[in-house]
C-alpha cells in the first residue's frame, strides 16, 4: 500500500515568526509525532518569496514580509528541518497557496505506481492546506485524500473549522 503524507508551510514564520500563531505552536508537538509514525513516503511544501513580496498580489493583500527565500523564517521549524535531512524527504518550494509542482509529481507518481492514500497536515488550514488538498483532488481524482485536522491550524480557530467544512463538502477525508 503506497501512502503518501504532505507536511504544508511547517517554517519558522508560520509558527513563531512573522505570522506565527499560538494554534500553530499548539500542534507542533503532534506534527512532529505524527511524522515520526508515518508509515509512507512524506514531502514538504514551503512557502517561498522573494525580497520584493510586498510588490506581488499577494503582498498587497497580506502586507506582512514572510517566508523570504534563505531566511531564517523560510526554513523549516528545527524538528522538521532535521527529519527531511535525515530521510532525505523530498520538498517543493511554491510561489503560491497550491503548489502544482506538487501535484505534477504525485501524479506521475501514481502513474508509476498507484498511490492509495494521500494526507495532509500542516499550516494553515483555510490558506495552504486546502489550497494543496484541492489541487491535489484536481491531478487525482480518484485517489482518497484526507486531512488530519488535529494536525493542521489555521489562521483563527473559526476558519480552521470553516476550511475543513470546505474540504469535506469536496470529498477531502477529515481524519
Amino acid at each position: 500500500m503506497r501512502k503518501i503524507l504532505v507536511v504544508v508551510d511547517m517554517q519558522n514564520d508560520f509558527v513563531t515568526g512573522a505570522l506565527g500563531s499560538t494554534q500553530a505552536q499548539a500542534i507542533l508537538p503532534s506534527v512532529l509525532e505524527y511524522v515520526k509514525a508515518f508509515s509512507g513516503e512524506v514531502l514538504f511544501t514551503m512557502d517561498t518569496h522573494d525580497p520584493d513580496y510586498l510588490d506581488s498580489r499577494e503582498g498587497k493583500k497580506l502586507p506582512v514580509i514572510h517566508c523570504v527565500k534563505h531566511t531564517p523564517g523560510w526554513e523549516l521549524v528545527p524538528s522538521l528541518d532535521a527529519f527531511v535531512k535525515e530521510f532525505d524527504c523530498p520538498v517543493f518550494c511554491k510561489t503560491t497557496f497550491g503548489s502544482t509542482q506538487l501535484a505534477q509529481y504525485l501524479s506521475g507518481e501514481n502513474e508509476k505506481e498507484a498511490i492509495d492514500e494521500i494526507q495532509l497536515i500542516g499550516v494553515c488550514t483555510d490558506i495552504c492546506v486546502i489550497s494543496n488538498a484541492l489541487t491535489l483532488r484536481s491531478f487525482l481524482p480518484e485517489t482518497p485524500i484526507s486531512v488530519v485536522a488535529s494536525c493542521c491550524a489555521g489562521v483563527t480557530p473559526q476558519s480552521h473549522q470553516t476550511a475543513l467544512d470546505a474540504m469535506a463538502g469536496c470529498q477531502v477525508e477529515i481524519l
